[in-house]
Parts: structure tokens; sequence; C-alpha cells
């Protein structure tokens, strides 16, 4: 581990030196890659330094405790200063071995997120809308933007299915663990018994596909337009500036309805597509790789059950890390942050077991 500590600190001195010249003030690209890389390895350097300070102090403390002849006074001090400085050393080296874990390469992504409802009919449509609200509430919490991609709305305000963005940094780092079918148990408004219903809506979180990340050959896509339906707005039905494509190789199909323009709606589908199938490369990696994802948090299925909603007992329980909240209305309205929190710290602890293995 020092090694690579060394290693990462004689980075961090060669960065800070690299962004002062002027050749790479004035090459945005360049520039904006080592800021980033810059503030991804500050905390490590900054909690190494701090464990380099607690080793000296202690080395200190045990060598003057070695020497004997000190006052009684002066030797308690000392005597603290050193269980302290051993401590410290303790922790530090600890949050270091976090630190140091490999990291996601797409936690800085941004984020496409597919909502769609499940079984339940209505009821999972209407909350497969309630889903989206709280997605779009919590991302403007944390300084994210949103941006609407595709939504298939019915009657009653829900979604039979909606796709949205969330860009900004660390935006796949703080939507990642939503993949899978979310349940929710309540009194449907219709129901004129009382009688609580089950329904479901899934979740997919695709890391967005850049176009480096993903090579597309035009040749291998059928483009085909058609008029937008919906449950109203004053275009629907009147201009075929919808999009559908189709990738031959693979049979992935993505629409795009949302926008007036044909042009914006052919942008958003090719965003959608890449993703897409960049996530569909990665899961066949991830298959060929025996158990890879088994030890974490989840797998990210959306065949997987992950949380449930019960509206009568005010209560949320995420079934993958025994977490239940008695506060549904917070977390509905986007106060997520303490379940977010909980999976990240549980992949955590898991992949440093494997590490440790």
């Amino acid at each position: 581990m020092l090694e690579n500590l060394l290693s990462v600190e004689k980075r961090f001195e060669e960065i800070n030196a690299l962004v002062c010249r002027p050749e790479v003030v004035s090459d945005v690209e360049k520039y904006t890659s080592l800021i980033k890389e810059l503030n991804r390895i500050t905390p490590v350097v900054e909690k190494f330094r701090e464990y380099k300070k607690a080793d000296r102090d202690h080395e200190e403390a045990k060598k003057l405790l070695d020497e004997g002849g000190l006052s009684k006074d002066f030797r308690e001090v000392v005597e603290e200063e050193y269980e302290t400085t051993k401590s410290l050393k303790a922790k530090c080296s600890q949050e270091l071995k976090v630190l140091l874990l490999p990291r996601d390469p797409n936690d800085d992504k941004n984020v496409i997120v597919e909502i769609r409802a499940g079984a339940g009919g209505e009821e999972a449509s209407l909350f497969a809308g309630v889903l989206y609200r709280m997605y779009t509430m919590y991302a403007e919490k944390k300084n994210l933007k949103t941006e609407l991609l595709s939504a298939n709305e019915t009657e009653l305000g829900g979604f039979k299915e909606v796709s949205f963005m969330v860009e900004g940094d660390g935006a796949y780092s703080r939507f990642k663990f939503e993949s899978g079918v979310h349940r929710v148990q309540r009194v449907p408004e219709t129901e004129s018994q009382g009688r609580i219903h089950t329904s479901t809506v899934t979740v997919a979180v695709l890391p967005e596909a850049e176009e480096v990340d993903v090579e597309i050959n035009p040749t291998d896509l059928q483009i085909d337009t058609f008029r937008s339906s919906g449950a109203g707005g004053q275009h629907i039905n009147k201009t075929e500036s919808a999009i559908r494509i189709t990738h031959l190789p693979t049979g992935t199909v993505v629409e795009c309805q949302d926008e007036r323009s044909q042009h914006k709606n052919k942008d958003k589908a090719m965003r959608i597509l890449r993703s897409k199938i960049l996530e569909a490369e990665r899961e066949k990696q991830h298959s060929e790789i025996a158990g890879e994802r088994k030890s974490q948090v989840g797998t990210g299925d959306r065949s997987e059950r992950i949380r449930t909603y019960n509206y009568p007992q005010g209560r949320v329980s995420d079934h993958r890390i025994g977490l239940t909240l008695y506060k549904i209305d917070q977390i509905l309205n986007g106060d997520i942050d303490e379940i977010v929190d909980a999976l990240i710290a549980a992949d955590t602890a898991e992949k440093m077991k494997t590490s440790e293995s």
C-alpha cells in the first residue's frame, strides 16, 4: 500500500506543476482532464499526509518514552500523545484502504434513468410517476441537472415508461444502485373496499456512453419516423417528429417523441441507444466473470426486487441491506441520501472483504 500511496503523491505533485503551465491551461480538454484527476486523488494525498504526520509524532513519542528520565507529569503527556497518534495512525490506515479501492470508472458519468410500469396496471403507471418525481427532486438536491428524454404518459397522469438524463459530477455514483424492481403497497384511490394493492415498477440506470465509448456504424441503423402519441399536448399526432431507431446487429430499439423537432428526438434517441449498447456489453463482460457482482450490494438486474414502499405503514425497506426507514413522505420528496449512503457503505464493505481475502 505504501508504494501505491507514494506514487499517488508523486502524481499529485506532477499535476499541480502541469496545471500552472500556460500551454496546458490553453488546452481546455487536457486541463479539464488533469483537474478531474487532481480532484480524484486529492483526498488520498491529504489522508496519506495526515497518516505520515501521525506516524512521525508517534515515533517521536515512542523515542521519548524509550529514553526514560521524564518527569511524571511530562511522561503522562507523552504517553497520551503516544496512544492518540497510535489510534490516529490506525484510523488513517483504514480510511486509506477504502480510498485506494478500485473505482468504478463510470462513477463520474452522466446517467440515463428508465422507469417502466410493471405489474399493477394504472396503479403501477401512477407510481412510476411518483418515482420520476422522487428522482428529479433528489437530483436537484444534489445540484445535478435533469433532462427528460422520452415519456409515454397515461390519461391519469402516470407513465407507462419515462426516460431522463441526470447530468453532473458523480451522477452515476449516486444513482447506480437504483436499478431493479421497486414494489409499492398502497390503497388506490379507485379502490372502494380500502384494500391494499401491490404494484411494481422497474428502474434501469445506464451510464451515458460517449461516442468514443461505442462505435455505431450508420449502416447498422434503421430509422423510422412516426407521429407522436400520448395523453395530450398540442403537437401530439400532428407531425411526424417522433423517432424510432433500431440497431440491427443487436435488435435494440429506442423511441423518442418528447421534442417537437425530429432532429432533437433523433439526437436524444442516439444518446439512449449508445448507452444501452454499452450497458449490454458490460453485462456480457460481467456474466463472463463468475460471481463478480454476486458479492456486492446488487446485480442491478431489473428482475431483482430491491425496495418496497409501504404507504399504510409509512415504511420504505431496501431488501439488499435490510434497511427500513419510517419516513416515506420525505423519501418520496427526494430525501434518499440515507438509503444511497447505506448502499455505498455496504458495497464498500464487500469490496474490502474481497480485497483482503
